[in-house]
């Protein structure tokens, strides 16, 4: 089997396993029925917070996030060793191999097969993958992400900015191939929160409700 050959399946793998709809999935289960009948239409844990059930949302989270983290880990384990140029940049073919899979689960999440290609914004599955592959950078990411939430209150704002900062974090902290894959992840979690940018500039985006 040829480096491309490979690439191809765990591409192939990561995005039918991102695009499983977990939290659609759990909120049939759980008999809140259709959850893109309601709030935003999303199928990701904010919109599953819309039916007031705290521990399904978190469910939702924890199965998003681990979509891309798995499919990077099982890419970096099957791998063989070897350097690779991609890019003009040097690299690994175990590290490659992980951030292709778990890019291509991000792609499922958002677009998967099953919805009509109509998904998730990507922002738990992209932490997931952060988390696995940089853990260092992923706590930082979640630190500016807590750090927003407070000031602002904006959840969408939050994940923006930290996603954001990601890339940037990366550039210091780790390699040029981790900071080019976190970059494409940041630009498509970006095009995916264009309502969200609408709503904010127009002051409608509704605001985290923090309880005693």
């Amino acid at each position: 089997m040829t480096i491309a050959e490979l690439f191809s399946i765990l591409g192939i793998g990561g995005y039918f396993l991102g695009s499983i709809p977990f939290g659609l999935v759990l909120c049939f289960l759980a008999g809140y029925g259709d959850i893109r009948k309601i709030g935003s239409g999303n199928i990701g844990a904010t919109n599953v917070l819309r039916t007031g059930n705290k521990t399904l949302a978190l469910l939702t989270v924890l199965l998003d996030a681990f979509k891309a983290g798995i499919a990077a880990y099982i890419a970096k384990v099957v791998a063989p060793e070897g350097d690779f140029v991609f890019w003009d940049i040097s690299t690994n073919i175990p590290t490659l191999a992980a951030l292709v899979a778990g890019f291509c689960a991000i792609l499922g999440h958002n677009f998967p097969v099953w919805l009509k290609f109509k998904g998730g914004k990507g922002v738990a599955s992209s932490f997931g993958l952060v988390l696995v592959l940089t853990p260092k950078i992923a706590l930082l990411a979640l630190f500016v992400w807590i750090l927003m939430a407070v000031l602002f209150r904006y959840s969408s704002l939050s994940a923006i900015t930290a996603a954001t900062l990601t890339p940037v974090i990366t550039y210091f902290l780790s390699d040029d191939v981790h900071t080019l894959f976190y970059t494409l992840i940041v630009v498509l979690l970006l095009v995916r929160h264009h309502a969200n940018f609408v709503r904010l500039f127009k002051g409608q985006e509704s605001k985290i409700k923090f309880k005693k």
